[in-house]
């Protein structure tokens, strides 16, 4: 006889994640002034591989391929969520194995590991809800513990200026979010998103629903720190810790896209968009400019910074245009393509961001500095660390044989398919503007001489142990992309077909 699991347990990788924060707040609670930094790391990073190790369980299994639907249909478990339940996973063991050398001379590490734990347990959630006040429940899950996170170096004016800075512009956004639902509502009279989609295909996208509509959009454009409510991300990003940078330009933005996608397919299908359009509001195009005017001031504004993590917060800006790209195509007919190749770059992009990001972390745990001048001749003194430096700028600029490659390959392609061949010229363009910047720290690692002595006298194991997982991840997704895109096309089948 063959054990069936219950149904709730196709929440496995978000209860994980719960359990883990408790078990956290439990050690916390016994020991407030522990010091034993390895059994708070290694509790966090169990726990996240777990996750990740029960989302491609589940993947191989096929649980995902007859959804699961929980709580009154609030919650449905299906391949487009577990996919990315895997993509946040991953994204937190790498920040969590780093953290254990970066925050090593704080305090606090039970309280960061926990906070690092119940936001990624948010962000699990996200891609599951089927219902609007799921999302925005789980939004603020992974939300609040992120404003923490930011401001966690209590000491660090720059840290604490940042985590107010993203707290005020994160309540404003939720506040949007928040009108936008109440006003669909309004409308529709049910918070489940096929519901939604019914009344949508009766009223239209017009007056109060469409109005109701663009105030989601805003509220997801927050989160995904897409142009023009991108301002809050340069900021955050740089004042943070180098780990909470990575894991928020990664998952957190992951997220955002993996739930906006789950309700604009769902509770404004494209089918209701085409029949209304003549007399709607126009949120594909809404997208679109959203999609060309990120990806471009994002580029433009990282070519122009002097400080290296501030490019990278901007060149997540212009990496948020790209993934756009899933919803803003979606109306020329090659639908599960092209929103598939977005969410197989979005998976990518964890792994070359965060490693690009947790570069940083190891630069200031040298105390080399910030500007570009000053990782000049780095590679001399850690020619590993560089290397794989040197792969995620590639990687990030699109080039042969990187993961990246793929993903943008396929994404720009799709564009073309559905018709949509300007998206995908723009994009082209951005990411050959993308090359000059991300060749900036090649240059200045390889190239350039050294303009003062490092002070490097160790090598912390998180660090590099995190960096090479990202590194290896990051070359390895080209000639192994071929799961990760039917995969990927099977979760955009979950919510197009």
């Amino acid at each position: 006889m063959v054990y069936q699991l219950p149904p709730w347990a196709a929440l496995a990788p978000t209860l994980l994640f719960v359990a883990v924060a408790l078990v956290l707040f439990v050690i916390d609670s016994i020991n407030p002034d522990t010091e034993n930094r390895l059994l708070l790391a290694a509790t966090a990073t169990a726990g996240s591989l777990a996750a990740a190790g029960v989302s491609v369980w589940y993947l191989l299994a096929g649980t995902g391929e007859a959804p699961i639907r929980l709580f009154q249909n609030t919650l449905v478990v299906d391949t487009m969520s577990l996919f990315f339940a895997f993509v946040f996973a991953s994204v937190t063991a790498l920040v969590v194995v780093a953290s254990y050398d970066y925050m090593r001379d704080h305090s606090y590490q039970a309280e960061y590991y926990a906070l690092v734990a119940l936001a990624a347990s948010g962000m699990t959630l996200m891609p599951a809800a089927n219902s609007l006040a799921v999302v925005f429940i789980s939004l603020e899950l992974s939300s609040l513990p992120s404003y923490a996170l930011v401001a966690i170096l209590k000491r660090n004016r720059g840290s604490v200026e940042a985590g107010l800075k993203y707290f005020l512009i994160g309540a404003l956004s939720s506040s949007i979010l928040a009108y936008g639902i109440s006003l669909v509502y309004a409308v529709s009279g049910s918070l489940l998103l096929p519901q939604v989609a019914e009344a949508a295909s009766v009223e239209g996208l017009t007056g109060v629903l469409g109005i109701g509509v663009l105030m989601v959009l805003g509220g997801f454009a927050f989160k995904t720190a897409s142009v023009p409510f991108h301002f809050w991300a340069p900021e955050a990003y740089e004042g943070a810790p180098a780990p909470v940078s990575a894991f928020l330009s990664s998952a957190s933005k992951a997220a955002g896209f993996a739930v906006a996608f789950r309700v604009f397919t769902v509770a404004f299908p494209v089918e209701t968009y085409v029949q209304t359009a003549a007399a709607s509001i126009d949120w594909v195009l809404a997208v679109q400019i959203l999609a060309v005017v990120t990806m471009t001031l994002g580029n433009f504004a990282a070519a122009t910074q002097d400080t290296v993590k501030r490019m990278l917060a901007y060149s997540s800006v212009g990496h948020a245009g790209y993934a756009l790209i899933g919803l803003a195509a979606l109306t020329g007919g090659n639908d599960q393509f092209v929103l598939g190749a977005s969410m197989a770059h979005l998976l990518v992009y964890g792994f070359m961001n965060t490693g690009a990001f947790l570069f940083i972390a190891l630069a200031e745990y040298w105390s080399v500095g910030r500007t570009f001048e000053d990782y000049n001749g780095l590679a001399t003194r850690a020619p590993f660390a560089c290397a794989a430096m040197t792969v995620f700028m590639f990687s990030l600029a699109g080039l042969p044989p990187f993961g990246g490659f793929a993903s943008k390959y396929l994404l720009f392609a799709g564009a073309v398919g559905a018709g949509f061949w300007w998206l995908a010229a723009v994009g082209a363009i951005n990411s050959a503007l993308s090359l000059y910047y991300y060749s900036r720290v090649v240059k200045a690692m390889w190239i350039e001489e050294p303009s003062s002595e490092f002070a490097i006298e160790s090598k912390p194991v998180g660090l590099y142990a995190a960096i090479a997982a990202a590194a290896v991840a990051t070359v390895l997704l080209l000639p192994g992309f071929a799961p990760v895109w039917e995969y990927a096309q099977s979760a955009a089948a979950a919510l197009v077909a």
